[in-house]
């Protein structure tokens, strides 16, 4: 089959786009506004976009709480979801009105980050402590903006829980990454297997 995205003729139940760009890493994302209020929400349009500087990107379908207070104060966290927060990450999503905490929401602990004024979910095995770059908002091919804000952040800091690690590197069979599929669906990412790069003789 084939369709145009113009018209979106895809005669199928539901709009495949997403499940076809999957699995999805879920951003986690811990804020505070100006005001002090606190939010914790996930965006499955998410992901690390370069390692030198360490950089990762959410992308906020409008100007939702976690966009609004990473305008404000200039950071937020990214929180590690694990299998066995699966769960409460998905309780954090509930669409609850500003100002109210989602770790209290979601029975999560809360901490405060060690380098920036945002705080963090204390029981994923792993954070991302960031700092604001920039935010733009995409163009069509039309030019006009898309629904989308884009909020990239630099890392500053990284906790890692010594649980996962094994032999020098973070053992994904403990750490049980959890990504976003297509529709309401999920994948868990413990299942692991290693290819090496090919070489080429010059």
């Amino acid at each position: 089959m084939f369709y145009t995205t113009d018209s979106n003729r895809h005669g199928l139940a539901h709009d495949p786009f997403k499940a076809i760009v999957s699995p999805r890493p879920i951003g986690w994302i811990g804020s505070k506004g100006r005001d002090g209020s606190i939010n914790l929400a996930p965006y499955s349009f998410f992901n690390a976009v370069a390692d030198r500087p360490k950089l990762v990107m959410f992308s906020s379908a409008g100007r939702k709480h976690s966009q609004r207070n990473a305008a404000e104060t200039g950071v937020f966290t990214c929180n590690f979801v694990s299998r066995n927060l699966a769960e409460k990450m998905n309780l954090s999503s509930a669409p609850l009105p500003y100002g109210t905490n989602e770790f209290d929401f979601a029975c999560l602990t809360q901490k405060q980050a060690e380098l920036i004024d945002a705080p963090y979910v204390g029981e994923a095995f792993a954070v991302l402590e960031c700092r604001v770059t920039e935010i733009i908002e995409p163009k069509t091919l039309s030019g006009a903006p898309s629904e989308n804000v884009l909020v990239f952040g630099e890392v500053v800091g990284i906790h890692i829980d010594e649980a996962i690690v094994r032999d020098g590197r973070l053992d994904m069979a403990i750490a049980r990454p959890v990504a976003r599929m297509g529709y309401m669906d999920y994948s868990e990412g413990s299942d692991v297997f290693e290819m090496l790069r090919p070489r080429v003789e010059a």
